[in-house]
């Protein structure tokens, strides 16, 4: 099945990722700690912050970074859910957050991860050398399977086409903002949001239900 084939070679990647650099940004392939925080700033705009308390499921969670990234900007109470494909990662993200009764880590979903926000950083971008429109058919079934789990809405990135071309390197995909504000704004809601406003070459899309 290719999308089997797509999760197997982008689980080989990051492990490899985390192997060399550890539960660091380039554990997880960002450059830095401050660009890793303004993702996630961008990507957590989803969020009603006048809401009392809320739940979150971090999509592809790698070692856990945006777990205490949210501890420390929100005062509003909050159940967080960590998921990734590799069992290391999670693992890692058990080792560091061991003690702490808000947060669970899991590499597999299943109901009891349905959330009211579901979030992804980053998982969309490194394609290999899987051709464009079998990856294009992948992010299409993710964030249908991110939009099941989520109640009040989702978030993710990409990178962008409108990257510099001298910049851009062939084994990562840079999508057209346009195509996945027109998808999700006719397959998930009328409320959709991108921002591509900010010093990276990427954007974020925000669909809230």
């Amino acid at each position: 099945m290719q999308k089997n084939k797509i999760i197997n070679q982008v689980l080989d990647y990051y492990n490899e990722k985390l192997e060399t650099f550890g539960a660091t940004p380039r554990g997880v392939d960002w450059n830095s700690e401050e660009s890793q925080e303004l993702r996630f700033t961008k990507l957590l705009e989803i969020v009603e912050t006048f809401k009392l308390d809320f739940s979150v499921l971090d999509y592809g969670c790698g070692f856990g970074a945006m777990y205490p990234f949210m501890r420390k900007i929100f005062v509003n109470d909050f159940s967080f859910t960590g998921f990734d494909i590799s069992e290391n990662m999670i693992q890692k993200a058990k080792e560091n957050f061991a003690n702490d009764l808000k947060s669970q880590w899991c590499f597999s979903l299943s109901e009891n991860c349905e959330s009211d926000y579901v979030i992804a950083s980053g998982i969309f971008n490194v394609r290999l050398k899987n051709k464009k429109d079998e990856w294009g058919k992948y992010i299409l079934e993710t964030l249908t399977e991110m939009n099941k789990y989520a109640k009040k809405g989702f978030s993710f990135n990409m990178l962008t086409s409108y990257s510099d071309k001298e910049f851009m390197k062939e084994y990562l995909y840079y999508a057209d903002p346009l195509f996945y504000f027109d998808f999700c704004k006719k397959n998930f809601s009328k409320y959709v949001t991108i921002m591509h406003d900010y010093p990276l070459y990427e954007f974020t899309i925000l669909v809230k239900k």
